[in-house]
């Protein structure tokens, strides 16, 4: 709060300015509580804190600024300069610097825009189903193979949670969704009930092959016994999911 009105007192509006007075009031606090405070002389902490940032600032420049807390605090310590760990990770993180981390750097792919329409929920997020062929949901699906990443595509049964149709494909050609459920019609032969996917590549999925049709839903309703179809190599446990709710509000 002292910050605060140190930061706001000088303001104006107009040809008004603020004080200190009336920015307290807001807070509320008594203005007493202010000019005490900035008589206060710096506590033992704020003392050390100030004698410290410098240098672990240094120590963190001099090894081409990669040191995380742990090797900061270690050399620290190696220079005769006690110090908590605890205190040089608050301090590193007051200073705005961090170690160099290792490992993997996980890229998004994915970025959607809340601003663009989505498409209605037809079912309401009713995802159940009184018999079969009355739901479909539809889900794709990339998953990383010996020969590279292959694509696919499952429409789903709500009532039996079985997999009624899927095409599998080396890249994620536009009518890939299409193909599976053209399959889906094919083995059951009769109508789906289902909103359009929310889902940015079932969505052109769906322009490119059907303009105007409705098309099947990409869920997270998951399938009890049905797996992935073989694509010719054996699939690495690494695996990833693009699957979306469809129709989300």
């Amino acid at each position: 709060m002292i910050r605060f009105i140190d930061e706001h007192k000088d303001r104006r509006s107009g040809q008004l300015r603020w004080g200190i007075e009336p920015v307290a009031q807001v807070l509320g606090i008594a203005p007493s509580t202010y000019h005490a405070a900035k008589k206060r002389p710096p506590s033992a902490r704020a003392v050390r804190d100030a004698e410290l940032r410098p240098r672990i600032l240094r120590v963190w420049e001099q090894n081409l600024s990669v040191y995380g807390a742990d090797k900061v605090w270690d050399q620290l310590n190696k220079d005769q300069v006690r110090v908590a760990r605890c205190t040089v990770e608050r301090l590193m993180r007051d200073l705005g610097i961090q170690g160099c981390r290792r490992g993997r750097v996980w890229v998004r792919t994915t970025d959607g825009d809340d601003r663009l329409e989505r498409p209605a929920d037809l079912v309401e997020r009713q995802f159940r189903a009184p018999a079969p062929n009355r739901l479909w949901v539809a889900d794709l699906t990339y998953v990383k193979t010996h020969s590279g990443w292959v694509y696919v595509a499952f429409i789903v049964d709500v009532f039996s949670r079985m997999v009624v149709g899927w095409q599998a494909s080396r890249s994620l050609r536009s009518d890939l969704a299409i193909d599976a459920l053209e399959m889906a019609v094919f083995n059951r032969r009769r109508g789906i009930v289902g909103p359009e996917s929310s889902n940015s590549d079932a969505r052109a999925t769906e322009r490119a092959r059907r303009p105007g049709g409705r098309g099947c839903h990409d869920r997270t309703s998951r399938p009890r016994t049905a797996a992935p179809p073989r694509t010719g190599s054996r699939p690495r446990h690494e695996r990833r999911s693009s699957r979306h709710g469809i129709a989300r509000s």
